[in-house]
């Protein structure tokens, strides 16, 4: 008879399961960065009320808020074939449909989910800016672009390390649904191994232990990042009137 709880076989996946780290860690950062593009894109929009767009956004994110990301991963595998199907039929095209990448599925879904996630997080922080700086910057000539570089998202970024932290690590563990998708990640590997030597509560030990120790280690990361971009009260309150008086006198 068989050893119940085998110790040696947590310490014998973790090797194995760090094998395919660089894949769980690819899809986390691919997928955080282009979806940070986006969600400020979003936030800006909905900031600036751009006729259509900002209904189109708002109906977007309402939608990806409110269905299970497991859901999208599907609609996103079966529904680019099909959006590669008609593009075929209508304009005479040869894409090769059962070439894409599993990871394309992943990326895509994940990437859009942090954006409509994100997009109310960075609009907070946004909105959060001083407006009389922003007047400030605006009195001296600058563009919305420049104000947005200079002065607004600097002083946003402050306010959305945290919750944008804890974005990321929600991201890394969502990237555990990946294998729907068909992509050989910390999970499916896990399925792998334990399927093999039938010792699923110590492989699943394993990977639950990889997992908590990125989570720390993103935690402390955060932590750096939070003191590194904050802006002591005093500071704060200094550059708050100088850029205020400052557009006074511009005024």
């Amino acid at each position: 008879m068989g050893e119940i709880f085998d110790i040696h076989a947590v310490f014998s996946a973790i090797p194995r399961l760090l094998e395919v780290l660089p894949v769980s860690l690819q899809i986390t950062v691919i997928s955080m960065i282009v979806g940070l593009v986006f969600a400020l894109l979003f936030a800006i929009i909905r900031m600036r009320r751009i006729p259509v767009l900002s209904q189109l956004v708002t109906v977007f994110i309402s939608f990806i808020r409110g269905t299970p990301i497991i859901v999208q991963l599907y609609l996103t595998y079966n529904g680019i074939p099909l959006l590669l199907k008609f593009i075929n039929q209508q304009y005479g095209t040869d894409y090769n449909i059962n070439a894409i990448p599993a990871m394309i599925f992943v990326l895509v879904t994940f990437a859009f989910n942090e954006a409509a996630y994100n997009s109310e997080t960075i609009r907070a922080a946004l909105q959060s800016v001083n407006k009389g700086q922003i007047e400030a910057a605006e009195s001296l000539g600058m563009t919305y672009l420049q104000v947005l570089r200079r002065v607004i998202v600097p002083q946003a970024l402050v306010v959305a390390i945290p919750p944008l932290g804890n974005a990321l690590i929600g991201l890394l563990k969502g990237t555990s649904l990946a294998f729907v998708a068909g992509v050989i990640e910390m999970t499916a590997k896990g399925k792998i191994i334990s399927g093999s030597n039938f010792r699923f509560f110590e492989v699943y030990l394993a990977l639950a232990i990889i997992y908590w120790i990125m989570t720390i280690l993103i935690e402390q990361i955060l932590r750096f990042l939070e003191k590194r971009f904050s802006i002591p009260d005093s500071a704060a309150g200094a550059m708050n009137r100088g850029w205020f008086s400052w557009g006074r006198r511009e005024i």
